[in-house]
């Protein structure tokens, strides 16, 4: 027998508007922030949430906080902001709050999901870390480090090195306009950022996770460096057509 929505419960009906909601906004980001990036890191803040409610049984997370966070944590995100946003009609900032509230769902929880989604990313922690570690040990926001460590988790491993490369691909140009962009700019971002992102996990069963992942980072890095041996980018010019053969 079909289901029918009179027979789905509010939360279930909220999950489903508002994956229907990311995918029409994100559908025509390019692959490293598409919704099949979404997809995954739902799928892996289910498996942190699972992991954490087994450790740590006596903590109150709310799978549905962290399963609508994790779909709408890159709604608002100012590298793929749409031209009605960033004219000033629509507050980036509110997206998320103001979407749920216009379906119905309680205030205080939309509230609660903005919050999470405004504080997941890395650039936001770097500016302010005392803040984000804050809203989880003494404000209560348990459900942003499984929403955090999952999309980190999608940042590293064989996914977080195609996501790289794919990035630099579609954004290079937007990147540094006029200049030169190169591969290694992705192996940069390894050191840079992508290496750092295992220390810097939440919860027990995402540093689980991020461990092997950091690892094939690293060794994909050392592959990469032995490949591409001493030569830089300003070095290419001066290599013949028998520097090939």
């Amino acid at each position: 027998m079909a289901v029918t929505n009179t027979d789905k419960d509010h939360d279930t009906l909220m999950i489903e508007a508002m994956t229907t909601y990311m995918t029409e906004c994100m559908s025509g980001h390019d692959p490293s922030h598409n919704p099949a990036h979404v997809h995954r890191v739902v799928g892996l803040a289910q498996q942190i949430l699972k992991g954490e409610q087994a450790v740590h049984p006596e903590t109150p997370y709310d799978q549905t906080v962290v399963t609508l966070a994790a779909i709408l944590h890159d709604i608002g995100d100012r590298k793929y902001l749409p031209a009605t946003v960033t004219a000033g009609s629509v507050d980036p900032k509110r997206m998320v709050h103001d979407v749920l509230a216009a379906r119905g769902m309680d205030p205080r929880l939309a509230e609660r999901v903005q919050t999470i989604v405004s504080n997941v990313s890395y650039s936001n922690e770097i500016k302010d870390p005392a803040r984000v570690r804050s809203l989880i040990d003494q404000e209560g926001y348990v459900e942003l480090a499984i929403v955090q460590d999952a999309d980190r988790l999608d940042a590293i491993g064989a996914v977080g090195i195609a996501r790289t490369f794919t990035y630099l691909g579609a954004q290079g140009p937007k990147i540094k306009p006029g200049e030169r962009w190169e591969m290694d700019q992705s192996i940069e971002h390894f050191g840079d950022k992508l290496e750092k992102l295992e220390g810097m996990m939440k919860t027990e069963t995402g540093r689980a996770m991020a461990r092997e992942r950091t690892r094939r980072l690293v060794e994909f890095r050392t592959w990469w460096e032995d490949e591409t041996g001493p030569l830089f980018p300003s070095d290419l010019d001066k290599l013949t057509t028998e520097d090939y053969i």
